[in-house]
């Protein structure tokens, strides 16, 4: 027979222990949360976080709001004014990009 020990912890640790096993006992139900979270520790993540995925959508974002912005200014450089209709889709897409965008006006 294995040697047993006394764990203390708080009464609401106890009742999410009890709200939570079903018909595992309070010590069964410990020993497969804490084998649980070392096999999820062992495991090796092949996938990005949702963390990771949001930092590149906003890097691309802001490098396509960049590219946008140097060709809009490329093309006021040059002189080649373009058509009221044409400036205000590129407007609309760098606002679209959530950030505000840093358009010249000539």
């Amino acid at each position: 027979m294995s040697e047993k020990r006394m764990l203390i912890v708080g009464a609401e640790l106890v009742e999410r222990i009890d709200d939570n096993r079903g018909d595992m006992g309070r010590s069964e139900f410990m020993s497969f949360l804490i084998e649980s979270q070392f096999k999820e520790e062992s495991k090796k993540q092949d996938g990005v976080t949702r963390e990771e995925f949001h930092q590149f959508q906003e890097g691309t974002k802001e490098l396509l709001r960049n590219f946008l912005e140097f060709f809009i200014s490329y093309g006021l450089e040059l002189g080649k004014q373009p058509g009221d209709n044409e400036f205000e889709q590129l407007t609309r897409k760098l606002q679209s990009l959530g950030g505000s965008a840093k358009v010249k006006s000539s």
